[in-house]
This record gives structure tokens, C-alpha cells and sequence, in this order.
């Protein structure tokens, strides 16, 4: 997790931008850093969590060797290594980060690199060349990214919606998107939040802005649209089974790249015991993977002896983090954190 900012107009200063790395630190304590154009008209900031690289060469904002581009990046693009091959090699490279690859990716290939990626992510990139900005989410949404448009002209961006209010954008409910969420309890289903003229930038979407063509934001996935083109229809059970299986493998042999330790978090149910399965599986019995347990407390809702089969069996530490109702308190002032509803009980474990 990172925290990302952008500031884009006319004569764009640094104080919005500090104001909202400052807000995002809680999102990278390791580094920080802040990059403003020549021209005056871009200003990207960033806070890092190192998962990959965890030299200084990772900072970011991070330029192009040309200092065409300058980007930054939130997520994990998992696939790195692959990409970093296709685009010729690590010899061509100065650091060991995702971040230099999808820098590079989008240089090569500019938005069609989305199609590439797979990974979580939110990033933005500034052409100094062409003074246009393109900014884009993955494709369901994992990591967040929102945007406002000021009266007087630009754009602002940030991971969170505090951020931006912190900078100066009015805190005015958005009574629209209150009512829907209280009267039916949806919330996130477009691009409107909770909070006036403060839009996100929806899962598998991306934007473009300029200081003459304005803002413009489009869908790049659609997953029916992906799923039909990858299978060229509907599969029979057993393929379709097979398939799943090597994503699955897949997904859990690209996720577990990281010079940092990785952990699960592990339930009762079917869906972490089986990634739990696959972990042991793809890496081998000798991986050290740690998982994390939330325990309600109340016996109907416990999950625990499905948990300690699967670690005795797994052969893998676990750790037990449950609720009481002293903690309550606690709660009340960690939902300040958000600026957005959480569906989780335990709405820290989504942060993302």
C-alpha cells in the first residue's frame, strides 16, 4: 500500500500537494517524495511502502530516462519480471522495482500497456512533452483513486478522499449518494462518493486530462467483455475447472514475489483454505507464509477449529486477532480513517 497525489493546472504550487502526501502517510512510512513540472503545470506526490527494491532506487515520483515521463504508483504489478523481459531485459533497467517496469511498459506502449498488467494498481503519469496526464485503476478496483475538479480549472488526485479535503476541497455531503446508501445500503456502484464533486475513478477505468482538451474518463476492461474474449464462449465443467485451477496457480505463484514476508489471511471457508492449499502447493512445503485469523467471539459465527485443521495440516504459524466490547471505542475513532463506507466487520482488513 502507497498513497499517491497529483495536483494539475494553471501555476500549480506545492502546499495542496504537501498537505496531501502529509494526509497519506499512514500508507508509506518508508519514503516520500514530490516532483513539479518545469512548465508549472503538474505536481505528483507519493508514499511509499517498500515490497519491491527497498533501496532508495525505488522512490518515487520516478522519470523516464528521458524525463519524458514521470510517474507514481500505488499496487503491485505482479508480472514485472515477464514485462521486464519483454521489454529487453534487466540490463536496460537501473532498479529491481514493478515501478521502473510499468514506467517503461507505458513509454513502449503508452494505455494499450493496461492489457498487460496483471496486478492491483493505481498510477498516474504526467508527459512532460505533451503536458497531458493519464491516470488508471485495475481492473476490479483494488486499489483506490479519486479525483476533483476545482471550479477554476485542473484536476486533483489522490488514494484518499480525506486527502483531497485536507488540501482544500469543500467537505459537502453529496445528498444524493447518502440517500441511495441509506435507503438501500449501496455505495461504490458509480462514480459519485459521499462527498460533493469528489468522484472515483471507477474499477477498470482510466482518465486523461490537459490544460486544453480538459478531463476524460473511460472504461479499458470490462470483464464480461474479457471473459468472452479469452473463452470465445461458455466452457464445459471440466475445462472450465481445469482453467480455473491454472489461474488460480498462477495468480498465487505471481503474488508471492516480494523481498518482504508475505502472509494470508485465513478463514473458515472455502476460498482462503483453498489459497492456502495452492500456497503450499506452487511454493513448497519449505515456504514460510504467516496467516492472520479475525475471531468475533461469538460461538455461532466461530471458525477457529476449521482454521487450526488447515494449519496443523499446512504446517504454518497462525495468529488470532478477535473483538471484545471494550474495543469498541477503538472502532469508533478508526472509522475516521475512512471517508467512505467499509463492508468488512472489521473494515482494516480492506484497506487498501
Amino acid at each position: 500500500m502507497c498513497g499517491i497525489a497529483g495536483v494539475f493546472g494553471q501555476a500549480v504550487g506545492p502546499s495542496p500537494l504537501e498537505v496531501m502526501v502529509g494526509c497519506q502517510r499512514h500508507r508509506g512510512p518508508d519514503a516520500f517524495g514530490m516532483w513539479t513540472s518545469p512548465s508549472g503545470l503538474a505536481a505528483l506526490g507519493h508514499r511509499r511502502l517498500s515490497i519491491l527494491d527497498l533501496s532508495d532506487a525505488g522512490r518515487q515520483p520516478m522519470a523516464s530516462d528521458d524525463s519524458r515521463y514521470q510517474i507514481t504508483f500505488n499496487g503491485e504489478i505482479y508480472n514485472y519480471i515477464e514485462l521486464r523481459n519483454a521489454l529487453g531485459g534487466m540490463e536496460l533497467f537501473r532498479t529491481r522495482t514493478d515501478t521502473e517496469v510499468l514506467l517503461a511498459a507505458f513509454a513502449r506502449w503508452n494505455s494499450a500497456c493496461l492489457d498487460r498488467l496483471i496486478g492491483m494498481f493505481a498510477f498516474a503519469v504526467w508527459d512532460e512533452w505533451n503536458q497531458t496526464l493519464f491516470a488508471a485503476r485495475d481492473r476490479f478496483g483494488v486499489k483506490p483513486l479519486y479525483y476533483y475538479e476545482p471550479p477554476r480549472g485542473g484536476l486533483w488526485i489522490a488514494s484518499e478522499i480525506k486527502a483531497l479535503h485536507a488540501a482544500g476541497v469543500p467537505l459537502e455531503p453529496d445528498e444524493g449518494t447518502w440517500a441511495t446508501y441509506l435507503a438501500s445500503g449501496l455505495y461504490d456502484h458509480d462514480d459519485w462518493t459521499f462527498w460533493k464533486g469528489v468522484r472515483r475513478l471507477p474499477p477498470g477505468g482510466c482518465l486523461s486530462w490537459s490544460p486544453n482538451g480538459g478531463l476524460a474518463v473511460r472504461t479499458w476492461y470490462d470483464p464480461a467483455d474479457a471473459v468472452l474474449a479469452r473463452t470465445g464462449g461458455p466452457s464445459s465443467e471440466f475445462r472450465a475447472g481445469d482453467e480455473l485451477l491454472g489461474l488460480l496457480e498462477e495468480s498465487v505463484r505471481l503474488r508471492f514475489r516480494s523481498d518482504v514476508p508475505v502472509g494470508l489471511c485465513l478463514s473458515g471457508g472455502l476460498d482462503s483454505s483453498l489459497l492456502l492449499g495452492l500456497v503450499r502447493q506452487v511454493l513448497g512445503p519449505g515456504a514460510h507464509v504467516e496467516t492472520f485469523t479475525f475471531d468475533c467471539g461469538d460461538a455461532a459465527y466461530d471458525e477457529t477449529p476449521w482454521v487450526q485443521t488447515m494449519l496443523r495440516d499446512a504446517r504454518c504459524p497462525g495468529h488470532f486477532a478477535g473483538s471484545q466490547p471494550a474495543t469498541f471505542p477503538d472502532w469508533r475513532h478508526g472509522c475516521r480513517r475512512f471517508k467512505t463506507s467499509r463492508s468488512a466487520a472489521c473494515p482494516h482488513s480492506e484497506w487498501p
